[in-house]
């Protein structure tokens, strides 16, 4: 009698042909850390549209004027209009507009690293908070903060649809706030 192929098929196949891999993702848990049901009241509001993909509803700065040698915390609500299929990453430049203090490069996976964007669902707003430190010495009377999402794999800016509607400076960066400093 002749055994059926499986059977005949040496150990090792069949150990590997058993082996399935779990599918990947994140946990409802972190979903829920990262994302919000109702966006708070915001001090700024926004609008701006990242590649018809997400907009960007607004942000709030805490405190809502830095001193040098302090932190600002900024929370950003992103609103998820359809699914990505990259991971991007929240790029953040905190610059003098006068130009005498050297730009601050804050960029970051969205939502502490817990959420990739191509994780993100349509009909979500996801919560991403950074921080950024006012050097101690610094004499300028405000900060820009610019944002947008950044493709690293391909070097890409996902592109402002709207640009028209929002503050920009012509290459996808959404001028998010200006932060006055105390002095």
């Amino acid at each position: 009698m002749r055994l059926p192929l499986l059977f005949r098929l040496p150990p090792l196949f069949l150990l590997c042909a058993c082996i399935v891999e779990a599918p990947g993702g994140v946990t409802e848990n972190e979903r829920r850390q990262a994302t919000v049901a109702e966006v708070p009241v915001l001090s700024l509001k926004s609008g701006a549209n990242l590649g018809k993909k997400v907009e960007i509803v607004g942000a709030s700065v805490q405190p809502g004027r830095v001193r040098p040698g302090e932190q600002a915390r900024i929370t950003v609500f992103f609103k998820v209009l359809e699914a990505i299929e990259e991971d991007y990453i929240v790029f953040v430049h905190v610059e003098d507009p006068s130009g005498r203090m050297e730009r601050m490069n804050l960029d970051h996976r969205p939502a502490n690293g817990l959420y990739p964007t191509t994780q993100w669902k349509p009909g979500e707003t996801v919560k991403d908070e950074f921080s950024f430190y006012l050097p101690s010495g610094a004499s300028v009377s405000q900060v820009n903060v610019w944002l947008g999402l950044w493709e690293p794999r391909g070097d890409k800016r996902m592109p402002l649809t709207n640009p028209e509607a929002v503050r920009n400076d012509g290459q996808n960066r959404l001028l998010l706030a200006q932060v006055p400093v105390a002095q």
